[in-house]
């Protein structure tokens, strides 16, 4: 019982100290992209490929409300033929950056997740999209890694440990997820 309470304990703290600021600048990111009818784009690796799928779906088919304009969002990391093809031909460290060099445009917003900040690719992906115009999101934890100060908007999860911050970043998830929901059922005009 006592690993399972750390195990708790560790993630209730590590909620506990999100910076909700940083949180609803995320959430403004998403907002002002779906506002201005822009593509977004979401990349992780292993759990937060995971978490990049289910944001996309939530994002795509879980806001869907009649009468709404839809999100644009595409997960990059469910397509398992293109993903290996540029591994297998090029390099692992690609396979975000060159689906982006075919479907991103200026203005566009990229979400990248990595609890560590430093997956290589996630970040190629973030630096050829702040290159040429795009808004830029990271949800990391580990302190942030290079990925916080790369992004225009940054949500750190204070723990160094994965699970606990995989865990906060489905979490931000569905606190994405909410707001939307309830900024759309509540307003007549989304703002």
């Amino acid at each position: 019982m006592e690993r399972i309470q750390n195990y708790i304990s560790h993630l209730q703290d590590a909620l506990t100290r999100l910076n909700l600021a940083d949180v609803q600048s995320s959430i403004n990111a998403v907002m002002d992209a779906y506002r201005a009818e822009k593509q977004i784009f979401v990349i992780g690796n292993g759990g937060s490929a995971s978490t990049a799928s289910h944001l996309a779906c939530d994002l795509g088919k879980g806001t869907s409300i009649a009468g709404k304009p839809r999100f644009r969002v595409i997960s990059l990391t469910d397509n398992v033929a293109t993903m290996t093809a540029w591994a297998n031909d090029v390099a692992y460290e690609d396979v975000f950056v060159e689906q982006l060099k075919n479907l991103v445009n200026p203005g566009d917003l990229v979400i990248g997740i990595s609890a560590s900040g430093n997956s290589e690719n996630v970040l190629r992906a973030m630096r050829h999209a702040a290159d040429i115009g795009c808004k830029t999101v990271g949800w990391c934890g580990f302190g942030g890694g290079e990925l916080a100060e790369l992004c225009d908007t940054s949500v750190v999860v204070d723990s160094e440990r994965y699970g606990p911050v995989e865990d906060v970043h489905l979490v931000l998830n569905h606190v994405l997820h909410a707001w939307i929901t309830e900024e759309f059922s509540f307003n007549d005009e989304v703002k």
